[in-house]
Order: C-alpha cells, then structure tokens, then sequence
C-alpha cells in the first residue's frame, strides 16, 4: 500500500539556507575574480550570468518546494545542489584561504553527484530502491572521494612551483603521478556511472504509471538533459585523464547551467500545478457544504481522480475492519486488478483509497489529495465509525434479545417436560388411589383438586414463557389459541412465517394488550416492515420493557388514543427475510 507522506521545512530554516546559498554566490564571484584564468566562469561568454543564473535557480526552487507536503527533502537536496554548483570556482589558487581552496578541492565535481541524488530520489525527496541507493552513493564516492579528497591527497602546489598557492589541506605526500592515475581513474568512473544514471533514469521514467510519469516526466527529462551534458564532458576528458576545459567544455558547462534552471523550473511547475489541482479539489469539497452524503464525498474524489470505481474504506474498531461510508464492509486487500492507498494525516489513519493501480502512484498526487479533502474525509470517517459503533451495539442487543427468547424457550420446555409431568403422574396415582378407597376420602379429593389447580397455574406459567405454539405453527396460529382464552378479535393475521424474534416480539405486545381489556389486532408486511396493529379499549398497561425490546431490534412502537380506544403500532424490520407460507393445522 501507499502511504502518504508528511512534514515540510520551517520558514526560518528554508530562509536561513536562501541566505546562506546567497552567500556563497557572492564569495564565488570575488574568488572567481581572485584569479580570472582560473576561473570557469570568467573564461566563458556569459559565463558568470550562467554561473549565478543555475545557482539562483536551484536556491529558489529549494525555497519554493520547502513549503509543500513532502518537499522537505527535495528542497534539502536542492539547496546542497546550488551550493555545489558553485563551489568548483574555490579551487582558484587565486584566493588567500587554505579552507576555501581545499573545499574548492575536495567538491569541484560534486555538483552531478548532488543532482543526481535529487532526480533519484524526486518527488518524496526519498531514494526508493537498492539501485537508486546505490547509484546516489556510487556518485558520491567517485565525485568527492576519489575525484575530489582522492586527487588532492598527492597534490601539493608548491611542490608544483605555486609558492603563492594557498595550502592544500588534504595533501598527504607530493605524488604527482599518483594525483594524475587517480584523476584519471576518477574520470572513467565518472563516466561509467553517468551513463548508467542516465539508463537508470530514462528507464524507471518509461516503465513509470501514467499517474508517476505525468507529474515527474519534465523534472526528469531536464535532469537528463544535465547528465548528457555532464557525460559528454567526461567522454571529451577520457584522453587526457582529467576534466579540462577548452572552448567546447565551457559550451557543455552552459549547456549543464541551463538545464539546471530548466530543472528548476520544472520543480516549481509541477508544484505549481500541484497547488492548483489541490484547489480545484478543495472548491469542489466547499461547494459540497452540508449537502453531502454517504456517496457525495467518494463521487467528487472519483471524479476528480478519473475512476468511477473508487472505493473509500474507513478503519473502524480494532482490529483490521474497514467500511465505507454506508458502513458496508469493505475487503482489504483489494481484488487482482485494483490497488489500495493509504492515507494518513500524522500518525492518525484517516482512510484507505481502493483505486485503479495507476492512478495514485506519484506521492505529490496523494499529498495535494490529502490536503485539499482531509478535513471532509475525517468528518465522514467519525461518521461512519459512529454508525458502526450503533450498528454493532444493535447487533448486540438483537442477540440478547434473541438469546432471551430462546432461554424463555428452554425454561417452557424444561417446565412441560419436567415438573408438569411429574405432576400430571402424581395426580394420576391420586386419582387411582382414591378409586381404590373403600370409603369416601375427602382428603384425596382435596388433594387432586389443589394439584389439578397447580397443574393449570404451571401451563400457564409455562405458555407466558413462551407459547410453543409461536414456534411450531407460528404467529397467526399463537394469536388465535391466545384469543381463545380473552377477549381478542384476530382481523388480519396472515399465516405466514417470520424470523422468531420478530414473532415473539409482537406475540408479547398483543398478550400484554390483551389482558384483561378488549383487543383487536391485525399484521400487515409493508415496505420491508412487518407493521402490527392493535387497538385496545381500556387503561393501557406499561409496555416500556417492550419498547426497548423493539428499539433494540431497530424498530418502533407508537401509540394514539382517540374517544377511549387506544391504537398502538409496532413496525419492525424484515432485513431481507421474506415471509414463509405454512398451512393449517
């Protein structure tokens, strides 16, 4: 999964590195003109413009991108590439400082190892994979160590006849041979390594998705372009075993500062356009207002993006449960043929895109999406969290009353099978016992009246647990043998099965309705409801306990009374489940 990126560079620092990079540009034109025959830029046609124009083009866009998202690193790399670019003029022996001319020394090739880190690892500013890595630390070590502290280790210019030199820091012993072998080693490495960043680069921008390839391709082809120019100046310096500079190079080394600027500029480009596209989706959010539903959100990001498909999966509870904003579950990983993006504000998993695979491979674009609707996609995120929070507790409570009207169940049939029995068998030895008796026996005959009773109290007791009628021949059929026994009139029962709870749910309201008053009632299956009616003459008993049954099973009771007869509905839900016809018993 994709992950987004977070974090930008503070104002204060980005400003304190433009300064520091400014700087620098002015102390490499008063080194520059220590000592002009030295100097690159001097000894070229509109040299010095091209020397500042690259070095102040890489300092603004570093100062630009340090305020997006996930620019941070980019805009790092960026500053340290403008510094580089300049510091090769500090090797003019022309200058008084020692730390200067050995810096000058050490870094003078260092610029295409710092740009090649940033087109590596453009736009996150991060090196995503071992051939990048290695590629970045590759540049580096032949630029600086063997190009750069390599050479000037066995290079001493007063050894050389430059008593005026400053002195070289990182010189070890006079080796001017060895100064030269390792130059010359520096340069077919350098050459090596440039053609196969070149590769490298051409190749990850062909096999790119369409969705990476749109927002890096002109940042990359810039940076090709510098490289090109980079490697036909080390090809040119292959004979001579170093990096000279003859009229051809100072064309390459202006053709290598316009691509720079040209890199530049395309960085700020794409974050121009990275700005405006993050606008165009914030608007689009704004325009939604509080009008917005479950599916308004998701449609403007589909839209946006290009993929009628998307799907917005929120984390909810613990665990790796995910729902949209319906609160349907949503399957992650996703099917063969989609990819899922994770988005992330902070450490705080906000929601999981489930996308077409190009679509949000370039972390700019998942940044500008981030930014422009995260607020929107929090707010349903808690939406939807709540939902599944009452949903569960729903569930939950549906599943204790369920669980209640089977232990009702069990106890019925543990009275029926158990103690009735067993009273029903002594009542059959008393009545034997007492035709057995030579004489009347008033004892026995009150004995057997008092058990029959308790016998009759215990079937009653057992059918107010749980009729067993409900759930052998269902509601219609329960009703009617409850009729039988109080004053109530059956208009419309159908006979046909429903879920048992929502059976025993209106069988319990129609016995409490009907107690000791008179009763009608009537059901009726209506738009996925089963809707119960009842009207009752008389006090209205408590039905409070019933009421919460019912809201727990999502549903409701109402009531209205009007000239002494009170007419109470009971709605509950079907869920999908149609009913089943039974026949008659």
């Amino acid at each position: 999964m994709n992950e987004s990126l977070a974090g930008d560079m503070p104002m204060p620092t980005r400003l304190l590195l433009f300064g520091l990079g400014a700087a620098l540009s002015l102390v490499t034109v008063v080194i520059a003109r220590a000592e002009r025959g030295f100097s690159t830029a001097l000894t070229t046609s509109h040299g010095l413009t091209a020397l500042l124009g690259a070095g102040w083009a890489l300092l603004i866009g570093a100062l630009t991108l340090g305020r997006r998202t996930s620019g941070r690193r980019t805009g790092l790399l960026l500053f340290l590439a403008a510094y580089a670019w300049f510091l090769p003029e500090w090797d003019n022996p022309g200058t008084t400082s020692s730390a200067v001319f050995s810096l000058g020394l050490a870094l003078n090739a260092a610029c295409p190892a710092v740009v090649g880190h940033v087109a590596l690892a453009y736009p996150s500013g991060r090196l995503g994979s071992r051939p990048a890595r290695a590629l970045a630390a590759a540049g580096y070590a032949i630029t600086v160590g063997v190009q750069g502290v390599g050479t000037a280790a066995y290079f001493r210019p007063q050894a050389e006849g430059c008593s005026e030199c400053p002195r070289n820091w990182w010189a070890v012993v006079d080796a001017s041979a060895r100064a030269q072998s390792i130059a010359s080693l520096g340069v077919q490495a350098g050459t090596a390594w440039l053609l196969a960043l070149i590769v490298f680069l051409a190749c990850r921008l062909l096999t790119s998705s369409p969705a990476a390839r749109r927002s890096t391709r002109l940042p990359t082809l810039c940076a090709l372009g510098y490289f090109t120019a980079v490697a036909v100046s080390y090809i040119r310096s292959l004979d001579r075993g170093f990096l000279g500079f003859d009229a051809r190079d100072g064309q390459l080394w202006q053709a290598q500062a316009g691509a720079l600027c040209l890199l530049a500029a395309a960085m700020i480009g794409e974050l121009v356009r990275a700005r405006l596209r993050q606008r165009e989706l914030t608007r689009l959010v704004i325009d939604l207002g509080g009008t917005a539903t479950p599916s308004t959100l998701r449609d403007v990001i589909a839209e946006r993006l290009g993929d009628p498909d998307l799907q917005i999966a929120y984390p909810v509870g613990a665990g790796n449960r995910h729902v949209d904003a319906a609160t349907n579950p949503v399957a992650l990983p996703p099917p063969t043929g989609r990819a899922a993006t994770t988005l992330r504000r902070g450490d705080s998993h906000i929601a999981t895109l489930i996308h077409r695979p190009d679509l949000l491979d370039s972390p700019s674009t998942i940044d500008d999406l981030l930014s422009g609707v995260h607020m929107a996609l929090e707010h349903e995120r808690l939406h939807a969290e709540s939902l599944a929070q009452l949903a569960a507790l729903r569930a939950s409570g549906a599943r204790i009353v369920t669980a209640g009207d089977e232990e009702r169940r069990r106890l019925e049939r543990d009275l029926h099978d158990g103690a009735q029995q067993r009273l029903v068998g002594l009542a059959l030895g008393l009545r034997l016992l007492r035709m057995r008796a030579r004489t009347p026996a008033p004892h026995l005959d009150q004995a057997e009246a008092e058990l029959e009773q308790a016998i009759s109290e215990l079937r009653r007791l057992a059918r107010g647990l749980y009729p067993v009628l409900l759930k052998e021949a269902g509601l219609a059929v329960a009703l009617e043998a409850l009729g039988q026994t109080r004053d109530l009139r059956i208009e419309d029962v159908p006979r046909v099965r429903y879920p048992d709870v929502l059976e025993s749910t209106v069988y319990l309201v129609v016995a409490r309705l009907s107690e000791n008053r008179p009763t009608r009632v009537s059901v009726d299956r209506c738009h996925g409801q089963l809707i119960t009616y009842v009207a009752v003459t008389g006090e209205m008993p408590d039905l409070a306990d019933l009421a919460d049954r019912i809201t727990t099973l999502e549903g409701a009771l109402t009531s209205r009374t009007e000239q002494g007869e009170t007419r109470v509905t009971v709605q509950l839900p079907l869920r999908g489940t149609g009913p089943v016809a039974v026949a008659d018993p």
